[in-house]
């Protein structure tokens, strides 16, 4: 199944794609949130389906929020590809790095980018992301599959002076308003083939900077879950980024390029749809 939300900000409604044509679902699951991954809501809602062929469609006009609701974390993988460590010249790490972005940097994949007040360096991150299907707590790799619900989009936009010049964690640079544009799906891994060989891209005003594949991948969405495990309970509904490809604008030579208002930030996952944001201004 291919998971879908649509409707104003903060209003958002259940839906899925099938055959590329939206539907309304709400008739059947209430959202897509903790409560209806941790009570088997996908495979209720699969069934639903097969028993409910007349849904309401929604039409392409409506715009499309995050495919899950508000989960209790979004966690990050920092320097997860070889080549955006050397990049950047970060050395290549021995475990992963985590970090977290606020709950409230959630939005919807074509919803404006907000370029926080202050800043200088916003950037750009495409990355795949996982959805935890159910609780999670010392989970072995070999078990880790049956706890992932689906995969998604993820941008995760960072603003590097807040990330690097500031001084303690990397989250301050992760949190902003509107800085994880996450879908426009989420799909069950029965819909991606290989997950470990998927084409990812990401575009400004039009000029490539990221293109690459999910094979050069550190470390894989299966030692993930156990690893993150070892150290918090993962919930239904929390959405994990497994880090970025090269390509990012703080990797530029011999100057970094970063967004400015009016920049049109396009990306990509083979699978799992594009996403476009346009850069404006923080308004206070």
């Amino acid at each position: 199944m291919k998971l879908i939300r649509f409707g104003e900000e903060g209003k958002e409604k259940p839906g899925v794609l099938l055959n590329e044509k939206r539907y309304d679902v709400s008739s059947i699951v209430t959202d897509y949130n903790e409560t209806f991954f941790e009570n088997d809501g996908l495979a209720k809602l699969e069934e639903a389906l097969k028993n409910n062929p007349s849904l309401p469609e929604v039409s392409d006009s409506v715009r499309l929020g995050s495919p899950v609701a508000r989960p209790s974390k979004i966690i990050c993988i920092g320097l997860n590809y070889v080549d955006h460590c050397e990049e950047t010249g970060a050395a290549i790490p021995e475990e992963p790095i985590i970090f977290f972005k606020s709950t409230t940097s959630l939005c919807g994949p074509n919803d404006n980018l907000i370029i926080p007040k202050n800043s200088e360096k916003t950037d750009w991150e495409v990355e795949l992301a996982f959805v935890v299907g159910k609780k999670a707590s010392y989970v072995s790799e070999e078990d880790a599959p049956n706890y992932i619900a689906g995969y998604c989009l993820l941008n995760d936009y960072s603003e590097r002076a807040f990330q690097i010049e500031r001084g303690g964690q990397w989250a301050k640079g992760k949190g902003s308003d509107t800085f994880a544009p996450l879908g426009p799906i989420m799909a069950t891994p029965d819909e991606i083939g290989d997950v470990n060989n998927l084409k990812m891209w990401l575009t400004v005003n039009g000029k490539t900077f990221q293109n690459s594949n999910t094979s050069n991948l550190i470390f894989k969405i299966p030692f993930l879950v156990h690893y993150l495990s070892q150290f918090m309970t993962l919930l239904p509904g929390d959405v994990i980024s497994t880090g970025t490809p090269p390509g990012v604008g703080l990797g530029i030579k011999p100057d970094p390029i970063y967004i400015k208002a009016g920049d049109v930030i396009e990306l990509g996952i083979e699978g799992l749809g594009t996403s476009k944001q346009t850069a404006v201004a923080y308004q206070g």
